[in-house]
């Protein structure tokens, strides 16, 4: 059992790491529950599975759902590397997370606090918390060495 949001951030950032062998963006994922244990992991898998939904917040989503029977994550945190796009926010939303830890900021597609604000709108019927930048630093080098090998 964890519940130190920087050891849960470098249990994401173990997912993030493997996305390497697969080419996919590296992110990673771990939605934890309320007692502090690991409910489900995820990395992306876009390329792996070549499923344009399969970012890792999703598949960590789906696992956890799956682990304890219930779409219904109420009380659970969700740690990623990389701040969630939209589609990701919505899910954190529908589920009903109640925590958000993210790594780094994503200055370009990032809805849950940089370009957009979905997780936190008041006109939906869940909102969740939001804690940014821990293990910022890592999240991000991992991110600029992998695009910096594909330009």
């Amino acid at each position: 059992m964890l519940d130190d949001d920087e050891a849960l951030m470098g249990l994401a950032l173990s997912e993030a790491r493997a996305c390497l062998a697969t080419g996919d963006v590296p992110v990673g994922a771990v939605v934890v529950g309320p007692s502090g244990s690991v409910l489900g992991r995820g990395r992306n898998e876009r390329e792996a599975r070549q499923d344009p939904t399969a970012h890792a917040e999703v598949l960590a989503l789906r696992a956890a759902a799956a682990s304890l029977g219930s779409w219904r994550l109420s009380g659970c945190t969700l740690v990623v590397t990389l701040e969630p796009c939209a589609m990701c926010a919505g899910a954190l939303v529908l589920s009903r997370v109640s925590r958000l830890v993210l790594g780094a900021w994503d200055l370009k597609a990032g809805a849950c606090g940089s370009t957009r604000d979905i997780v936190r709108d008041a006109r939906l019927n869940h909102r969740v918390s939001v804690v940014g930048s821990v293990r910022e630093p890592e999240s991000a080098e991992l991110l600029r060495t992998f695009f910096a090998a594909r330009r």
